[in-house]
């Protein structure tokens, strides 16, 4: 890594830590569909992305429901690292592709032994994470679609360039855990309202303070929580 990364966990790193951790660290490209872990499966490595969005999926069944996202902001497989579990509990599935860095989990682990420092900005991560899916189950059982809606895309915003997003219905759906008819109606609605314009496979935020408030309420929580601990505005 020659320039800065964008990923916000390198980026906040000591240049020590960040020093220790390069050697280690290989370029990849993150295509659509990528799956990066899943459920029980022995994480082999983590990824570091530098821009697109990965989501955290729950499946159960023939149900899968998005329970988190990570995007520049965080590490893929930083859980089963940090907790030193042996399998994923999650599939992590790319829904917008990007760049990313990735590094083995025995590597990293090598990393964070030799640095407190390292270990304790994956732990404050985690921790993040945490928040996250917990605030999304509150978010699901107390909100309705369009709240719900306006939320992720809300997410999916901070974690893109630009107010483009590439999102199909069908992802929308397994983001909400909803119907499609559902996403449908809903994302009529936040067009209505001017929040955002709908082609197909694609999703423009018009006005971020008008979804916002159609969020209501939703957003920010986890947004704020996770600057907290990462020391981020």
């Amino acid at each position: 890594m020659q320039t800065l990364p964008r990923n916000r966990v390198l980026r906040q790193l000591s240049l020590e830590d960040r020093a220790r951790l390069a050697p280690a660290l290989h370029p990849v490209v993150l295509g659509m569909r990528d799956i990066l872990t899943r459920p029980g499966t022995v994480v082999e490595c983590c990824t570091f992305p530098e821009d697109g969005l990965v989501s955290v999926i729950l499946p159960i069944a023939a149900t899968r429901v998005e329970v988190g996202m990570i995007g520049f902001e965080g590490v893929v497989g930083a859980a089963e690292t940090v907790l030193d579990g042996r399998c994923a509990a999650y599939e992590h599935i790319v829904q917008i592709p990007g760049f990313a860095h990735v590094i083995a989990v025995t590597d990293l682990r090598d990393a964070m032994r030799a640095s407190p420092t390292l270990t304790a900005n994956l732990r404050r991560l985690v921790q993040g994470e945490l928040y996250q899916a917990r605030h999304t189950a509150f978010v699901n059982a107390s909100f309705g679609i369009e709240a719900r809606l306006a939320r992720w895309l809300l997410m999916c915003h901070d974690r893109i360039e630009g107010d483009d997003l590439a999102l199909t219905h069908d992802v929308l759906a397994v983001m909400l855990g909803v119907r499609r008819s559902g996403v449908t109606l809903a994302v009529q609605n936040l067009e209505g309202a001017r929040c955002i314009r709908a082609r197909r496979g694609l999703i423009t935020v018009l006005d971020r303070k008008r979804l916002e408030t159609a969020a209501a309420g939703s957003y920010g929580h986890a947004e704020a929580f996770h600057g907290r601990l990462m020391g981020a505005v």
